[in-house]
């Protein structure tokens, strides 16, 4: 079998990889499968259904031990990040520190050219420049494209979306008529070191240290209420605070050192425009003068019109064409030039009114 045609598939025990394993063998594929144990608490339940889809299968499957890796590059991270008053991706960061950069190793030490996974996203290549393109996947509800930016132009070359071009139900519909055992189990909307979504409780669990309450502040520094610790509130949250004034209030800044938490209206969490660092670009090689693009800064987000430029330590400031609610410090901003990613980094700080000048 020429080198081209073998993949190792990155199996997590659900539905979407499972169908992608059939996807790449159905297109004449020399497969493996592999699940990786990213938690120290992992029960087993993931691997044993992935197993259990390569037996099915008939393919060859092995499980990778990660879990210190894991939490060294991205839970440690997370909770050092959320220490700080940001709101980190944990999933970009797994995708960026550890997923695709272990996958591929294995499969290079198997012999094996690609890597699958059951993203919902798309590889193309642009005839131009040579240059390999992430492309968003036609199921724009489950489009994975947001978390994928950080693929370098050597990954994308070996990586495989078998599900880029196919509707969830389709997905489903596949799984249950080839009888995997995961066919209907559902999909997991939390961090999967976070099985609760309870960001505080895990944190205060993980450290061991209380986070005590504090004051909430409105806009002028006024005492307003009593918060149950800064490290449980993220930017435009509303739900949950306990706060009777009135009119709807929003998170719109923390002091974590002070511990403190300041409420205002929704409108004190626009914006125009941010500062992003750590940028990794795709369809061009970098950004040396401003350019057009659509812009996400949460996975969830439609693309907003907006224009990015240069700035110095390899920055690039982002001006959008109208104020965003709540941009978060640590979180993703991904740049799309239709439904190519052009690029994408970490927000490292949102501009004020005064601080761009731009008025709203």
């Amino acid at each position: 079998m020429e080198e081209h045609k073998s993949a190792l598939i990155a199996m997590s025990g659900g539905v979407d990889s499972s169908a992608a394993a059939y996807l790449m063998l159905s297109q004449g594929f020399c497969c493996q499968g592999t699940t990786m144990r990213l938690l120290h608490s992992d029960d087993g339940r993931n691997a044993a259904d992935a197993e259990a889809v390569c037996q099915r299968l008939g393919i060859p499957f092995t499980a990778l031990d990660l879990a210190q890796e894991f939490e060294e590059a991205v839970i440690q991270k997370f909770v050092r990040v959320y220490q700080a008053g940001g709101t980190p991706n944990p999933c970009v960061d797994c995708n960026r520190r550890m997923k695709f950069s272990r996958l591929m190793e294995t499969a290079e030490a198997a012999g094996l050219y690609y890597v699958a996974t059951g993203h919902y996203a798309r590889v193309d290549r642009d005839g131009e420049t040579g240059r390999w393109l992430l492309k968003k996947a036609l199921d724009a509800q489950k489009d994975q494209s947001y978390f994928l930016y950080t693929l370098t132009q050597t990954q994308l070359a070996r990586v495989q979306f078998p599900l880029g071009r196919m509707e969830k139900r389709r997905v489903r519909e596949l799984a249950e008529r080839l009888g995997f055992v995961n066919a209907r189990r559902r999909d997991s909307q939390d961090v999967c070191f976070i099985p609760g979504g309870d960001y505080g409780a895990f944190i205060e669990s993980y450290t061991g240290r209380p986070f005590p309450a504090g004051d909430f502040l409105d806009r002028e520094g006024r005492t307003v209420g009593r918060h149950r610790g800064a490290v449980r509130y993220t930017l435009g949250q509303r739900k949950g605070l306990g706060l009777s004034m009135g009119e709807p209030v929003y998170v719109c800044g923390k002091d974590m050192a002070a511990n403190t938490v300041t409420v205002g209206p929704e409108s004190a969490l626009l914006t125009r425009e941010a500062l992003v660092e750590d940028l990794n670009w795709i369809s061009v090689e970098g950004l040396d003068a401003p350019l057009r693009v659509g812009a996400k800064t949460r996975s969830r987000q439609g693309i907003q019109e907006a224009e990015i430029y240069p700035e110095a330590g390899g920055r690039v400031r982002v001006v959008f064409d109208r104020p965003q609610r709540a941009v978060t410090p640590g979180q993703a901003a991904v740049f799309y030039d239709g439904d190519s990613v052009v690029g994408g980094g970490t927000i490292a700080e949102v501009l004020t009114e005064k601080e761009h000048g731009h008025g709203l």
